[in-house]
Order: structure tokens, then sequence, then C-alpha cells
């Protein structure tokens, strides 16, 4: 299957609204859980790792139930392979940015459920629990009007990437700090930032969701380099992206292809 029509046709409306109630109810277990353990005053890494475990626990009940043909793929779970053979896989990251969940009250975290077909996301939501709120694919999404002339690249607190350090220097771009890689995304799905591009450390439970809803509302999707982000990989590391408004895409793929050029011949 290599047609967009073969995809289609394996993708439901069901398919849609499974992804974006899964990702509410996650939220609302992991809220419980945080509120519950902050009462408590646990350790961060206590909280960390019962939110991760809680949320997985409830993902993978819900998928071995009403999905059992299909193959699975959590970060917290098995690198199960027989999932490689499967005509549709899930691919979830049950808690996106544990650092932020375990530091109440900070709302930038997320989680991640996303439906692939042929290698390429074609169903996902992204929750933000701390903000009430999920974007999904199957839902009206719309990409808010450009906020002004200079892009915004959207980076972590303690962590500049490179391309992105490269990309604001030459677009002459303000930095906006945010947490996980679920809230970087939906921040550009928001309009709150224009440019999201990451290298290093990420696999693909961290990128899927995020950019099967912001294919869905329009926005660039890609790996540095410009080739296209493919999933359900035996070895799921999946290490960069660009995401941004359709509008920076070339230019910003230029300006990363000449840094890579003269990384190469230095």
């Amino acid at each position: 299957m290599n047609d967009s029509s073969a995809e289609t046709s394996l993708v439901t409306d069901d398919d849609h609204k499974l992804a974006r109630r899964v990702a509410v109810e996650t939220g609302r277990i992991l809220l419980e859980v945080r509120e519950r353990l902050s009462a408590e005053g646990v350790d961060p890494k206590v909280m960390k790792d019962e939110g991760d475990l809680a949320a997985h626990n409830y993902i993978q009940s819900v998928f071995s139930t009403e999905r059992p043909d299909d193959g699975f793929l959590s970060e917290e779970g098995a690198n199960n392979l027989e999932r490689l053979e499967a005509q549709r896989t899930w691919i979830v990251d049950p808690l996106d940015g544990t650092r932020e969940f375990s530091e109440p009250p900070r709302i930038d975290w997320a989680v991640h459920i996303a439906l692939v077909v042929d290698q390429k996301p074609v169903a996902g939501a992204v929750a933000l629990p701390g903000e009430d709120l999920v974007l999904a694919t199957g839902t009206d999404l719309r990409l808010p009007e450009a906020a002004g002339d200079k892009p915004r690249v959207i980076v972590s607190r303690t962590r500049r990437p490179a391309p992105a350090v490269e990309l604001a220097n030459v677009l002459d771009a303000e930095y906006i700090e945010m947490g996980s890689a679920g809230a970087k995304a939906m921040a550009v799905v928001r309009g709150q930032a224009d440019i999201y591009a990451h290298a290093g450390g990420q696999y693909e439970w961290d990128s899927c969701a995020p950019v099967a809803v912001a294919q869905a509302a329009g926005l660039h999707c890609s790996r540095l380099d410009g080739s296209p982000m493919l999933y359900n990989n035996a070895n799921p590391y999946l290490p960069d992206l660009l995401i941004c408004r359709p509008e920076w895409a070339e230019r910003s793929l230029e300006i990363l292809a000449a840094s890579a050029q003269n990384d190469s011949t230095q």
C-alpha cells in the first residue's frame, strides 16, 4: 500500500474519535495522579514513574480491547516487532514531558495517541491536560493567521538545538521556551509559535501524534533535510524534525541545508 487512497481506506471516523477519547481520558488519569501525589509531597521521580505507569496501563488496556488486531508501540512498553506486520499500528507516548508533569502547576506536558498506516500518521490526538485542551485529527483544525513578519522559534527551557539556533539567527527570530515536544508542536498549531526544529534524542512516540495533528492543521512537517517523517520502523529512534508554518518551510529548509553543508566541509 503506497497510495493515499489505501491509507484513507484503513482509517475511519471511529479511529479519530478513539484517539481523541483515549488522549482525553489519559489526561484525566494523569491529573488525578498528579493531584494525589502532590498532596502527599512525594519525590518528583515517584510522580513521574507513577504517572507513566498509570497512563501506559490505561492506554494499553484500551487498544488491546478495542483494536486487538492493530500493532502497538508505547514509550513505556516493550518494542514488539510483530507491529511491523500489521496494516495499522498505534504509536503512543502516555506522558510526554515527565519533568514538567512532576513540577505542578506546569502545564507544558502532553499525551500522544496516533495511528500509522504505511508509515504515515493518519489519525492522532495530542492532549494538554493542564490546559483542559485536546487537538485532534478528524476535527475542524484551522491554522491561525500569522502573528507578524518576525518568526518565533520554539525551544526547550534547558536546551536550544543547533538547528533551532541557526534558524533563529538567520531569520532574526525570537525564542519561545516550552517543555514537552507535544506542547511545542501544538504551540505552532495554535499560532503561539511559527517554527519548531529539533535534533537529537527523540523517538517515534515523541513526534508521531504531534505530526498527525500538525499536518491536519496545514503545517509543514518533515525531517530537517526535508525528507518525510516515517513511522513504525523496527528501530523507533527518529531524532530530528521540522514543524513550521507553510510560509516558513522553504526558507527554513534552505537554511538548514546550507548549515549542514557547511558542517560537512569543516
